[in-house]
């Protein structure tokens, strides 16, 4: 049975979208998910899911480790930032080598780094006149969307296309590749 932690800090679509893509699967098992945001919507989400849910502090997350000694004893097969907008300590990275996991909303390099997430990252492209967006799954180093890519799927964007339109054609990829492209690292 492999084991999947997932991070999230807002609302959790992508969570109980992999959730979803893995309900059936006897192979497969989510164990648990963290959140570093008290007032996170994936919260919500986990009780509907009967999944189990932890609430952290920076300090736990990144002065004491009490995060990663957790994590540790768990032993989960891949971590999955799914939404999850903190940096991730070198300890995490040191102790779980190409088993932690992010999907970025955009075709990295382009519009990475801290405080590109979400809408501003949307808003940038649709500014900057791109004809493309997309997604970047990569594994996750101690820089902010520097880690090796893994995958990326594009998407077409139009002159008519706002930054909510880039949105949800990028949500989109998000839901039919990200689960898709667990399974596969998983195996």
């Amino acid at each position: 049975m492999k084991k999947i932690v997932l991070f999230a800090s807002g609302s959790g679509s992508n969570v109980e979208n992999i959730v979803n893509y893995f309900k059936k699967n006897e192979t497969v098992e989510i164990i648990k998910v963290y959140t570093n945001n008290p007032k996170a919507y994936v919260i919500e989400r986990c009780g509907k899911l009967g999944l189990p849910c932890s609430i952290f502090s920076r300090k736990e997350f990144v002065e004491n480790l009490a995060v990663l000694d957790e994590l540790k004893t768990l032993k989960p097969d891949l971590i999955v930032l799914a939404g999850f907008l903190w940096l991730i300590p070198k300890a995490y990275v040191e102790a779980f080598p190409k088993q932690i996991i992010n999907i970025h909303p955009a075709l990295l390099p382009k519009y990475g780094g801290k405080g590109m997430y979400g809408s501003h990252v949307h808003k940038a492209v649709v500014a900057n006149n791109e004809v493309e967006s997309g997604i970047t799954i990569h594994y996750v180093n101690d820089k902010y969307d520097e880690g090796q890519v893994i995958k990326q799927v594009k998407c077409s964007i139009t002159r008519e296309d706002c930054a909510d339109d880039v949105a949800e054609k990028v949500h989109q990829l998000e839901y039919s590749h990200f689960p898709a492209t667990i399974n596969e690292i998983l195996n």
